[in-house]
C-alpha cells in the first residue's frame, strides 16, 4: 500500500509540475492543492470518564483538478494521507462512522478520482448542459464536505449529511440556475484507509449500482444555494450485503458573498436518516456561519444531531464492523456549540496559506428515547468540552468545494478566504 501511495503522489506531484506544458500541447490545465492542519486537541470526556490531549497531523491532502478541450473534460484526484497520521483517529466528542467513535475516522489514501465529460450535447440542448462523471469520490447527496468549510472539527452529522469513498456514476443536467443530478453508487463504506469500494461480492453479486441518490440544487439569486437530496444505501456497514439500508433525506440553504472589508457565509441543513425501514431513526439539525474583516475570521456552529450508540470494543473508542444486528443499545442527542477564531497570515488572494487557530466547542449530551445507553454512565457526566489549537498550511485551497464535479465545479460561487 505504501508504494502505491508512493507512486501516486509522484503522478500528481508530475502532473502538477508540468501543467503548463500539458496545457499548451492539448489545451488541457491542471490545477495543484495541497493543504496540512497541525493540531494540538483536548477532549473532556472521553469514553470512560476524564480527558484526553492529543497532537496530531489532520487533513494531509495532496490534490489535481484538471480541465480541458473547452472544460469538455475534467478530472478530480485527491490523496489523502490521514491513515499514516492518525490510524487511530482524530479525538472528537459526538463524531462517529466506519467503526469509529468520539473519533473521526482517517479517510481512504485514494479520496478522490473522478473524472468528468461535461456538456456532451453541446448547443443541441439550447442552454442546458448534459454531463456524466465517474470514478471514486463524493455521491451527489447532502451538502458540503466539513473539509471545505470553515471549521477545524467534523460535525457530528457527517455521516448523515455526505456519502463520500464510493464508486460512483453522476448524470447531471444543468439549466439556468437548476441543477439536476443522479448517482448509482455502491453502498458499501469503507472500513480501512487502504480500502477501495466493494465493486462485486464474493457471490458474484454487484455492490456497484446497489444504492441511488437524487440531488436538485437551485441557485434563485447570486450568492443563495438551496438543495435538497434524497438516497437510499443499501447494507453500508456491512461489506458483503445483508445488513441494514438507508434511506436518507437532505435539506439544505447556504449563503455565501464577498466584500471589499471581508466575506460572509452561512448555511442551515436538516438531514434524516432512517434504517430498518423505519425501526431506527436519526435527524440532525445545523446552523452555522462565517465572517471575516480584513485577515480575521470567524465562524459559530451549532448543531443538534442523532446517532446510534453502539457495543463498544476493548478500546472504547472502536464499534465493530460489520456490526451485528442487536449491537444498537439505543440512540443518543449531541447538541453542541463551535466557536472558531482564524488569523490568515497571508493576504487572501495568495496561493498560500498559514491560518493559526483556536476553536472551542461546549454542549450536551442526552438520551433519546428507549434504550439501555446512559451518557453519564459511559462519560461520567453529560457535558462536552473540546478545545483545539493548531495552524493550517496549504496551497490553493481557497474556494475549492470537495465533490462537485461536472457542471457544478464551474457553476458554484468561489468562497474565497471562507476555508478555515
Amino acid at each position: 500500500m505504501t508504494r502505491c501511495v508512493v507512486c501516486a503522489v509522484a503522478m500528481v506531484v508530475g502532473l502538477c509540475g508540468d501543467a503548463a506544458a500539458v496545457s499548451a500541447q492539448s489545451r488541457f490545465g491542471v490545477t495543484p492543492m495541497a493543504q496540512a492542519i497541525f493540531t494540538v486537541d483536548h477532549s473532556d470526556p472521553i469514553p470512560g470518564g476524564g480527558s484526553l490531549t492529543e497532537a496530531n497531523l489532520v487533513q494531509p491532502v495532496l490534490m489535481a483538478v484538471g480541465h480541458g478541450f473547452g472544460n469538455k473534460l475534467g478530472f478530480t484526484a485527491a490523496l489523502d494521507f490521514e491513515g499514516l497520521t492518525i490510524k487511530n483517529g482524530e479525538l472528537a466528542p459526538g463524531d462517529w462512522g466506519e467503526g469509529f467513535v468520539d473519533r473521526r475516522h482517517p479517510h481512504t489514501y485514494f479520496h478522490e478520482m473522478i473524472v468528468s465529460v461535461n456538456d456532451v450535447l453541446g448547443r443541441l440542448d439550447g442552454s442546458g448542459r448534459l454531463s456524466f462523471a465517474l470514478g471514486k469520490g463524493f455521491v451527489p447527496f447532502g451538502s458540503d464536505d466539513p473539509m471545505s468549510r470553515p471549521f477545524l472539527r467534523f460535525p457530528v452529522n457527517h455521516h448523515l449529511s455526505q456519502i463520500l469513498e464510493r464508486a460512483v456514476g453522476i448524470v447531471q443536467y444543468d439549466v439556468g440556475r437548476v441543477t439536476l443530478e443522479g448517482s448509482i453508487f455502491d453502498g458499501d463504506e469503507p472500513t480501512g484507509p487502504s480500502d477501495w469500494p466493494l465493486l462485486r461480492t464474493d457471490q458474484h453479486t454487484w455492490r456497484f449500482g446497489d444504492s441511488w441518490s437524487g440531488r436538485a440544487t437551485v441557485r434563485p439569486v447570486t450568492g443563495l444555494e438551496l438543495q435538497g437530496s434524497l438516497a437510499h444505501v443499501r447494507s453500508p456497514e456491512s461489506r458483503p450485503g445483508g445488513g441494514p439500508d438507508a434511506d436518507k433525506l437532505s435539506v439544505s440553504a447556504r449563503w455565501n458573498d464577498s466584500q471589499p472589508s471581508g466575506e460572509r457565509y452561512a448555511m442551515v441543513e436538516y438531514a434524516r436518516t432512517s434504517e430498518l425501514r423505519g425501526v431506527f431513526v436519526y435527524h440532525t439539525f445545523l446552523a452555522e456561519g462565517m465572517l471575516s474583516r480584513r485577515q480575521w475570521q470567524v465562524s459559530y456552529r451549532f448543531e443538534r444531531t442523532e446517532r446510534p450508540e453502539e457495543v463498544r470494543l476493548v478500546d472504547p473508542f472502536r464499534t465493530q464492523r460489520p456490526s451485528p444486528d442487536n449491537s444498537i443499545l439505543g440512540i443518543s442527542r449531541w447538541s453542541l456549540h463551535t466557536l472558531h477564531v482564524a488569523y490568515d497570515a497571508v493576504p487572501l488572494r495568495r496561493k498560500v496559506e498559514i491560518q493559526p487557530f483556536v476553536e472551542v466547542t461546549l454542549g450536551r449530551v442526552a438520551e433519546v428515547g428507549a434504550g439501555i445507553f446512559d451518557p453519564v454512565s459511559l462519560y461520567g457526566t453529560d457535558q462536552v468540552r473540546a478545545l483545539s489549537v493548531g495552524m493550517l498550511v496549504g496551497w490553493g485551497m481557497r474556494g475549492h468545494r470537495m465533490g462537485r464535479y461536472g457542471t457544478l465545479a464551474g457553476t458554484m460561487d468561489a468562497m474565497d478566504g471562507m476555508r478555515m
